[in-house]
């Protein structure tokens, strides 16, 4: 999901307020991206890596470790861990969704191939391995492994959920927690640990990370059926791939036999005719999900920002609070 098209961009202050860290975490994962014998990874890591991406979760890291005090090296090595891990996701990704474009670019599956795509990827995985063990803190390398085993983990669940009509709105929030939030919540709850903060701090930096996961997860479903073209998303994507998503889970308990009718053919089967986008819009129009899952967005949100709260007043603080806030900015 792209975050340029909102009125203001905290992300944008936050990259500022940690340029010096943000540039030592890019020349470790173009170092640790190299390969002595393979040259084709650095090629299809470099592809995706430079695509021009926010980097939000590195600067998670960064931004936790440096509001809890952290002056040694090590949050720079965490930052380009949780950025090898989500890179590695992405190419995955691209291959089991059968993507042809990312970041408004090519894929790399599509540039080269699905099997270069796939072991790259886990290069990338085995390579985030090797960086967070270098902190030599075994609650890092707890932390960041349980997230990508819960990552691959909500992965695995989405493939059975995604069109089966019974997947409900517990199920979709535990797939949305491993796809996305995992990754927030563990990017959060290591700048805490490194800097050897107490508990109650590094439950609140994760609680913080969950939260903004959640949200970003459920906005950006939702600006597939109630976006524009303009913000970098095709609208309809999801219906078209048969993905279940908050708004068509809360219309499916709602429905009425033609409605349930038209699920079952349209997802459940995958039988899509012209015309059904438009139809499913007026199924989603007619049962206001699309505001109540915008409600569900801002609540979140509202979480996150509660759950700094406790936490004392730094010049980050303020950054990540407003980040929360734009992330559901356009759906307002």
């Amino acid at each position: 999901m792209s975050l340029d098209n909102a009125a203001t961009k905290p992300h944008e202050r936050l990259a500022a307020a940690l340029a010096d860290e943000m540039d030592a975490v890019n020349v470790l994962i173009r170092e640790r991206m190299a390969s002595e014998h393979a040259p084709r990874i650095p090629e299809v890591t470099a592809h995706l890596v430079e695509a021009g991406g926010k980097r939000l979760r590195p600067m998670l890291t960064l931004a936790a470790a440096k509001m809890c005090g952290y002056e040694g090296p090590y949050h720079v090595h965490l930052a380009a861990t949780v950025e090898f891990i989500h890179t590695a996701t992405l190419l995955h990704d691209d291959v089991v969704d059968e993507s042809a474009q990312r970041r408004g670019r090519p894929t790399a599956n599509l540039l080269w191939d699905n099997t270069s795509s796939v072991l790259v990827g886990d290069y990338l995985f085995a390579r985030s391995f090797q960086l967070m063990t270098e902190t030599g803190s075994l609650d890092v390398l707890r932390i960041l492994s349980n997230a990508s085993a819960t990552i691959a983990e909500g992965e695995v669940l989405q493939l059975t959920a995604a069109s089966d009509l019974a997947t409900t709105e517990d199920i979709y929030l535990q797939v949305v927690r491993g796809k996305t939030a995992a990754l927030f919540s563990a990017a959060m709850e290591v700048g805490g640990v490194i800097a050897g903060r107490d508990d109650a701090t590094v439950k609140a930096l994760f609680d913080y990370g969950d939260a903004l996961g959640v949200g970003f997860q459920i906005v950006d479903d939702l600006l597939d059926y109630a976006g524009t073209d303009a913000i970098g998303k095709n609208i309809g994507d999801d219906f078209r791939e048969r993905k279940l998503t908050l708004p068509v889970i809360k219309a499916i308990a709602l429905a009425d036999a033609d409605e349930r009718a038209f699920w079952e053919r349209t997802i459940a089967k995958g039988r899509q005719e012209d015309g059904d986008l438009e139809v499913a819009l007026e199924i989603l129009a007619k049962h206001g999900t699309l505001e109540a899952t915008r409600q569900e967005a801002l609540a979140w949100m509202e979480k996150a920002k509660a759950a700094l709260a406790p936490l004392p007043d730094h010049a980050i603080k303020p950054m990540l609070l407003d980040l929360a806030d734009y992330v559901v900015a356009r759906v307002k």
